[in-house]
């Protein structure tokens, strides 16, 4: 007889399966503190006299420009001649500001410490996180190639930024017009590769003493925020048209619906038709003034956001 083999035993499909555990939530990662989050700049005109930020603010961006600094010791003849023309301008603006000094006296308008003036050679410059090296070995460049020069400063005017908003009372440049504009036309092919605007064909050379928010731009915001970053200063000028006849120059008033408790600042139409004029018959002569006015250009500098970097002439 042949053996059967044994059958193997299966279980019943109606027995149960043994049950799963249940999945496990994902724990979630704890948020970064604030601290670490990074910051993007606000425009707070309250920060900064209630100027506006005319370049919305691009992450990874940089600001730059080109200039050539005058610093002044105080004491010298053409800083008391700045701070005179000042306190004289600002009798009739009150609401005028001093650039290129470290510190006012805001009870009597006095300016102390040490004037920097920036005679500009470009329109404000905006270039990527990799461009800002290159920029500034052409800038080296540039000043190599150019020697030191004598300047001197020829009379008083009232200008205005590309936006319109503002106006400076600047210092116009006589002698040394046509050595500033060559190391300005030397650097357009480098302005050009980074598709950045020229400076204007037919340039005012000048330093900017002084300014003031026009009366279209005058802004009325909060009380400034602990958690705002700054802004930087750039100082593009242009030529002011001519101004449209109005009122003697007084700050004009701002909406009556602003809050009483925000700050409110005050803007022009234009300085006072006779200032720049008064100006110039009161202070003139000390201003071409042979040991008040002439003065070396040796160096060159670039700014790049905060970054400062200087080059000697050739």
């Amino acid at each position: 007889m042949k053996r059967v083999p044994s059958l193997v035993p299966y279980g019943s499909s109606d027995e149960e399966e043994p049950a799963l555990p249940p999945p496990q939530k994902k724990r979630k990662l704890p948020a970064l503190p604030s601290s670490l989050a990074p910051q993007r700049p606000v425009d707070n005109p309250a920060l900064h006299q209630g100027r506006v930020r005319t370049t919305p603010h691009v992450e990874g961006q940089f600001a730059a420009y080109v200039y050539v600094p005058l610093r002044l010791d105080r004491g010298t003849p053409l800083s008391r001649l700045l701070d005179d023309v000042f306190a004289f301008a600002k009798d009739q603006v009150p609401s005028l500001h001093p650039i290129g000094v470290q510190e006012i006296l805001a009870s009597t308008g006095v300016t102390t410490g040490e004037h920097e003036l920036h005679i500009s050679l470009t329109r404000p410059v905006y270039l990527r996180a990799h461009q800002r090296e290159g920029f500034k070995n052409a800038v080296r460049a540039v000043a190599r190639a150019h020697s030191t020069f004598t300047a001197s400063f020829a009379a008083f005017a009232e200008l205005t930024n590309d936006e319109r908003t503002r106006t400076f009372l600047a210092v116009e440049i006589g002698a040394g017009h046509s050595e500033l504009k060559a190391v300005s036309d030397a650097l357009v092919p480098t302005l050009r590769s980074l598709r950045q605007k020229e400076f204007y064909s037919a340039p005012r050379f000048h330093a900017s003493i002084a300014w003031a928010l026009l009366a279209d731009q005058a802004a009325v915001v909060t009380p400034p925020s602990l958690s705002t970053a700054a802004g930087i200063e750039l100082d593009s000028s242009t030529p002011l048209r001519s101004p449209v006849p109005t009122p003697d120059g007084t700050p004009a008033p701002l909406a009556e619906s602003a809050s009483e408790t925000q700050p409110q600042f005050l803007g022009i139409p234009h300085f006072p038709r006779d200032l720049v004029q008064d100006v110039n018959k009161r202070f003139g002569a000390r201003l071409v003034s042979r040991q008040t006015s002439i003065f070396q250009v040796d160096e060159v500098c670039v700014r790049i956001g905060k970054e400062v970097s200087r080059f000697k002439l050739g």
